[in-house]
């Protein structure tokens, strides 16, 4: 490897940017990228998001937040390796996926972010969620 690369993936290695990790991502999944991952497809993935969201489970049961934190590292490479996979495809992208969810919480939340009155309980709240989510899936059909 040059000095030059080194350097370039040194600097990739140590970035805490959400971009740096798509740029690894879209390196891993280039020609001449790696061949595992160039041979993956949502298919093959399920599984390994399944695992990493148990081994999520088993950190917070733990009370391991050190694990916590690399798992969660695990779960969102899933999502940004699914993402990228889905932006090859040309069907979406990680920033669609991140305006949906946004765009999500905040109409699920009306309480917090206004159209909606106070609520001051937890279980006032899921219901709310549950009325809205019925609501936007009966517009979907």
């Amino acid at each position: 490897m040059d000095k030059k690369l080194r350097k370039k993936s040194a600097a990739l290695a140590r970035s805490s940017s959400l971009a740096s990790l798509q740029k690894i991502m879209k390196t891993l999944l280039a020609p001449g990228g790696c061949p595992w991952d160039r041979r993956q497809t949502h298919s093959t993935l399920v599984k390994y998001l399944h695992e990493e969201s148990g081994e999520v489970g088993r950190a917070v049961r733990k009370k391991d937040w050190d694990n916590l934190r690399e798992e969660l590292g695990d779960v969102l490479l899933q999502v940004v390796f699914h993402s990228a996979l889905a932006e090859r495809d040309g069907r979406f992208t990680l920033r669609d996926v991140i305006r949906g969810i946004n765009s999500k919480m905040v109409r699920r939340h009306p309480h917090v972010f206004g159209g909606g009155g106070k609520l001051s309980t937890p279980a006032q709240v899921l219901k709310q969620w549950a009325v809205i989510k019925k609501g936007e899936k009966a517009r979907r059909k």
